[in-house]
């Protein structure tokens, strides 16, 4: 890799950006594979530590550390033994595991042979299933029996309604776990595999691993930029699950690209959070430090969940010396609880913010407690990952996810009704954002869900990719999200599909018809909600609809969080739901339940459409001129951990 991939100047403004695509981005040799990005990193400094991991938050100075030489190794042997099971360059490894080092050896061990495709762990088997089904899983990477969790008994209860599934890893988190409960959990597993009998074959990953050769990856494949290296699971309800297909463009590119906005050092360390089997967890805090040499600090399998992550979470900044971590609203709204006392936290350099908006509020108390920069920014499964940040040597707008990156086009459209183009938008004139570029998937497994993905280009290039989401730019090139036409309920980053809701909750007899939504969180952004008609004659109770959704719906996060039986839903003309005037009551009670406490004989709370941002909530309150302030002041402490934007009048 000849491209000053460090020392480049940072972009810091549009300028910035059109200045440094005057090089073709052909000239500047980027690795063809991700094998060869994270191995030209690994070059840089081999005996450096590439990645550390505790499993327990409260004794996180006990890790497991690898050097690039052996992150490498290990990516070497899971390659070789993928291959050894029958692995070759169309088939499909998938890793069903929570955090932990196993998770990256399994994934670019994959993308090196094959094909790789996490898959969120706490999903119900029926899910997971459909999601392997769906990928032709060939090998599964998952967890071997631990206490506490349930994720093998999920494999168990599936692993024989899986025709193409050959082979089954079960990696043992006893590695990494401290003396006698190592013991422990060790012979529960060997117990456990000892009582199997028949149907697809178990074996264990740390000695399959171990058996195979650590020098190099054995198979010979030409692999380019286009090759697929990557399935990874971004909704769709029970049945028919989307699968994206990244390319090793996509992965290389989006890593490579996010650093030309908050430079990374191969000084620097960066915290694991998030998720593995989501694209932030693994490009983000995975491959991009990597190939730039970079070390990273997996923070315990649950990541963020971790018990006792958040009330030492400064401690460890402290001890590895943090230079950057990426989050979700939620993360911070909790950090802010948490003291920082005379921990040294000067390592941190910046944190990223994605997935929702986060509230000026946060963000602001944020970075005058830490001194540290919080980057927002934006991205989707489909963009492999980031698609806009905001500049850590520029302007940095609140609320804004900032410039688009460098050789990714990112425009704001007004469509037609049946979803051609009708021009770009002026600025902050709102439309949907589209994208193409080096990081845009290659599509859907199911050729049938890339039917309204992509927006045809008039002038004949390349298909802008459709993100649904609504948005308006700036005259300074700064992208602003102002809704979504796809209507996805973010719930501290993940993203939950109506339909997941809906659909379950229809098969009750009594249901006439559901429309879930999301509702305002001040923890994690949204929370589902669902608004139920029923049949006639029908008297099914809200107790007894959300009894049905807990036993029939597969993702826990989307079980609603409340159930409201009304007698009609707000319909379009062409008789739709009209999904937003839902959304709008559950604004306008969110904040009524906020404001109720403070105390003032009268007010008045309107929610509604706004051309700049998208939702605007009046707050018109009755108050004496000397009662004001204090009034203002408590409507500001109750409400500035919200998104949604207000207003308050006297």
């Amino acid at each position: 890799m000849t491209d000053k991939t460090v020392s480049d100047a940072p972009i810091a403004n549009v300028n910035d950006l059109v200045r440094f695509e005057t090089t073709p981005l052909a000239e500047r040799n980027l690795p063809s594979s991700t094998y060869a990005a994270l191995k030209a990193g690994a070059d840089r400094n081999p005996s450096a530590t590439a990645l550390t991991f505790f499993a327990d938050a409260r004794n996180f100075r006990q890790a497991t550390r690898y050097t690039f030489a052996e992150l490498l190794a290990r990516i070497h042997q899971a390659a070789n033994a993928f291959s050894e099971l029958g692995v070759g360059p169309n088939d499909v490894v998938s890793i069903l595991l929570p955090n932990a080092p196993e998770a990256h050896f399994a994934f670019w061990g994959a993308e090196a042979v094959g094909i790789a495709n996490p898959i969120n762990p706490l999903l119900e088997p029926d899910h997971i299933a459909e999601i392997l089904n769906a990928a032709g899983t060939k090998v599964l990477v998952t967890l071997a029996p631990l206490p506490g969790t349930d994720l093998w008994a999920k494999v168990e209860a599936i692993r024989g309604r899986v025709p193409s599934l050959r082979a089954i890893l079960q990696v043992n988190l006893a590695e990494h776990l401290p003396f006698p409960k190592s013991l422990v959990v060790r012979a529960l597993t060997t117990a456990k595999r000892m009582r199997q009998g028949g149907g697809v074959p178990v074996r264990d990953f740390s000695s399959t691993l171990a058996a195979a050769p650590a020098d190099r990856v054995r198979a010979k494949r030409t692999i380019t930029s286009e090759t697929i290296a990557s399935l990874f699971h971004t909704g769709g309800t029970t049945g028919a699950p989307k699968l994206a297909r990244h390319t090793h463009g996509n992965e290389v590119f989006d890593a490579w690209s996010g650093p030309r906005g908050f430079p990374v050092s191969p000084d620097n360390v960066f915290l694991c959070g998030l998720p593995l089997f989501h694209v932030n967890g693994v490009i983000v805090t995975g491959l991009l430090p990597w190939m730039h040499g970079a070390s990273v600090v997996m923070a315990t399998p649950q990541g963020y969940r971790g018990p006792g992550l958040f009330e030492n979470f400064w401690a460890i900044v402290e001890h590895y010396r943090v230079a950057l971590f990426s989050a979700v609203p939620a993360v911070y709204t909790t950090l802010l609880q948490t003291p920082i006392g005379d921990r040294d936290v000067s390592s941190l350099l910046f944190a990223i913010s994605g997935a929702a908006a986060l509230p000026r509020h946060v963000c602001q108390e944020f970075e005058s407690r830490t001194g540290l920069k919080i980057l927002e920014g934006y991205g989707l499964t489909e963009g492999t990952c980031i698609s806009a940040v905001n500049p850590a040597f520029g302007e940095r707008r609140n609320g804004s996810i900032g410039l688009r990156l460098a050789y990714q086009e990112m425009k704001v459209v007004r469509l037609t009704a049946d979803g051609k183009l009708d021009g770009e938008c002026a600025a902050d004139e709102i439309g949907e954002i589209v994208i193409r570029g080096p990081n845009v998937f290659a599509g859907y497994v199911n050729a049938a869900d890339d039917k309204n993905a992509w927006l045809v280009d008039p002038a004949g290039g390349k298909p802008f990719l459709r993100t649904g989401d609504l948005g308006r730019q700036d005259a300074e090139g700064y992208f602003w999200l102002t809704g979504r036409k796809k209507e996805l309920i973010i719930r501290g980053g993940h993203n939950i599909d109506p339909r997941s809701i809906e659909e379950p909750m229809q098969t009750h007899a009594g249901v006439a018809m559901v429309a879930a939504v999301g509702r305002p969180d001040p923890r994690v952004g949204e929370v589902p909600v669902a608004y139920v008609t029923l049949k006639p004659g029908s008297t099914a109770t809200t107790e007894e609809l959300l009894d049905h959704a807990t036993r029939t719906i597969p993702e826990r996060a989307a079980i609603p969080k409340k159930i409201y039986v009304v007698d009609a839903l707000p319909l379009t003309p062409i008789g739709k739901v009209f999904k937003p005037d839902l959304t709008r009551r559950q604004i306008e009670e969110v904040f009524h339940e906020e404001i109720a406490p403070i105390g003032v004989s009268e007010y008045r709370i309107s929610a509604a459409p706004h051309k700049v941002h998208g939702m605007l909530v009046d707050v018109e309150v009755a108050a004496p001129e000397a009662d004001r302030p204090r009034v203002e002041k408590a409507i500001r402490d109750r409400l500035g951990a919200y998104s949604v934007r207000y207003e308050v009048r006297f």
